[in-house]
């Protein structure tokens, strides 16, 4: 193992203990629950924009393995106070990441969801490491619409 995985791993761990954003979604103005059937993870995301657009309160809660947990802290962390269009466009990087197995680098606007790029090589975890991201990307769907 290299010692960018190594490091990779510790911050996927260090979010996973310690989750940013964990909290109760259900205040918030969108919410969206979210499920991998294959596994059993689930999260529940709600989001509050301000009148500009910008992501003002982001929570979530949920319980499944260290990947799709700490996917949704890093991604809660990485979108705060993000506008809906940055946001979106962060969970399409990070979706085209997870897709190409490996084969497309993340963006620096990625900041450390970067560390999820060797989840790519296994098919199985990349519904995992999206829950969260999929999950924020309907609420923000539904706050266009409203």
């Amino acid at each position: 193992m290299s010692d960018l995985e190594g490091l990779y791993r510790e911050l996927i761990m260090d979010h996973s203990r310690d989750p940013y954003g964990k909290g109760d979604p259900s205040a918030l103005a969108h919410t969206h629950h979210e499920l991998n059937p294959s596994c059993g993870d689930e999260i529940t995301l709600g989001v509050t924009l301000d009148d500009a657009g910008r992501i003002a309160s982001l929570a979530w809660d949920g319980q499944g393995c260290s990947i799709s947990m700490a996917s949704a802290s890093v991604m809660s962390e990485l979108m705060e106070h993000a506008d809906r269009d940055t946001a979106l466009a962060r969970i399409g990087e990070f979706r085209e990441m997870l897709r190409s197995r490996g084969a497309v680098e993340p963006t620096e606007e990625l900041g450390d969801a970067a560390a999820f790029q060797g989840v790519a090589k296994y098919v199985m975890r990349i519904k995992c490491a999206m829950l969260g991201w999929v999950a924020l990307e309907a609420c923000l769907r539904e706050s266009q619409a409203a």
